[in-house]
Parts: C-alpha cells; structure tokens; sequence
C-alpha cells in the first residue's frame, strides 16, 4: 500500500485526519410553504462541510434518520433507538475505512437533541471521541422563523414567492411550532417562538443568514481545536 501524504494540500495539522465531521439533521419535515422539507438536512450539511473545508477534517457526509418528540407531528421521523442504531452503526463504518478515532456531529434539527443522552453508549459502541455540536440550533431562533429562512437564502433554497405566507401559522402550523399545544405547554422556549412569530413575522436577511453560518461553523472550528488538544 502507498504510503499516504497526510501533510499534502492545506492540512496545518496532520492529526486532523484522525478527526471526521458529520452532519445530522432531517430530511422530511415541513417547514412552511417557503423551504423545502429537507431544510435541517442541507443547513446541517453545509456547515459541517465547510468546516472540514476550513480545518482539513475528513467530510464524513449526513445521517439520514431523524428522531422527534411524539407531540411534535411535523414530518417522518424514527425513534430514538434507531437513530441512536443508524449513527453507531455509520461512525463505526466510518472508523472501520477513514482511520478516524473523533467526531464531531453537527446537529441541525432541535428533535435530535436527546440523542446527546446517549452519547456515552455510542462511544463506548464505536471506541470514539464524539463531541455533539448544537450550536445553529440554540442561535436560529424558531422552527421555519426568520432565522432558518435567512440561512436558506444563503443556500438559494427559499421559494420567494412563499415568503408572504410563511408567517401564515394558522394554515402552516409548523412555523414556530404553532400549532403543537403539547409542545408549547411542556417547553417554554417553544411556546415563546410560536408567540413571537404570530405576532412579528418573519423576514429574509441574507446577512443575517451569513452571520448565523459564521458562528455556528466557528463553533464547530474550536470542537476541532478542542479534539486536537484532547
């Protein structure tokens, strides 16, 4: 076998190559009239791309499940058990043909935040270092708000046509969650994101959009920097 060139191309770390960065969001969940139903998925994806881009880590792609509160009927989601099944199973094949020993999953999708509770138990299932990056979803703001339209528009994924009915929560009751009272009775946060779009709105800021990239992709920089050090 040839002997690998891990210093080649714009590497400032050859230890990175043992770091892979992958993405989880969800594929089928509606987000209103104005994004595609697989909004978390492509924003997750972005920003663990451009992170490997920008530190050298290895791109290891997006998990496909995603996992949801049962009071939160928005889209198809799977349980928790087969979402935490599908990521060990993926980061083991990952470890098994990449040679990587740490990960760092950017999440994109709030439903998946139990997941952090089994984190313990899928590295103890794969051997690896796994840091959990949340960082898009506690600064984006709402489900389909202003915030992940803004994002959107960066990507070039925004139906404009749609924007004017986005706000529309008593048809799209999606937006914000509105329409999921079990939801917004059991999560303050949630409820408040559902008030604050039936009263305001919500609007498309493309600068707004890049800023909200920036952080949580330097976010995700320092996990990286973090792993190195560890």
């Amino acid at each position: 076998m040839a002997e690998l060139r891990y210093r080649a191309g714009n590497i400032t770390n050859p230890r990175v190559h043992k770091i892979g960065i992958i993405a989880l969001g969800s594929h089928l969940e509606n987000h209103g009239p104005a994004l595609p139903i697989d909004t978390d998925a492509k924003i997750g994806a972005h920003i663990a791309f451009q992170s490997s881009l920008l530190t050298g880590a290895k791109f290891l792609g997006i998990i496909f499940p995603a996992y949801e509160l049962d009071s939160i009927d928005h889209g198809v989601h799977v349980s928790l058990d087969v979402l935490k099944k599908n990521v060990t199973a993926t980061l083991n094949q990952a470890k098994e043909f990449l040679d990587i020993e740490k990960v760092v999953i950017v999440n994109a999708h709030g439903g998946n935040i139990p997941l952090i509770g089994e984190l313990w138990d899928i590295e103890d299932k794969t051997g690896l270092t796994i840091t959990f990056n949340n960082k898009v979803i506690s600064s984006e703001g709402p489900h389909g708000g202003s915030g992940e339209l803004s994002m959107a528009k960066v990507l070039g994924i925004v139906n404009e046509e749609e924007v004017i009915n986005q706000a529309n929560v008593n048809e799209y009751e999606e937006i914000g969650l509105y329409g999921f009272k079990k939801a917004r009775h059991d999560d303050p946060n949630i409820d408040k994101g559902a008030r604050d779009i039936e009263e305001n709105g919500v609007y498309v800021d493309e600068e707004y959009g890049n800023r909200l990239f920036s952080l949580a992709i330097n976010s995700v920089l320092l996990d990286v920097e973090k792993l190195l050090d560890f």
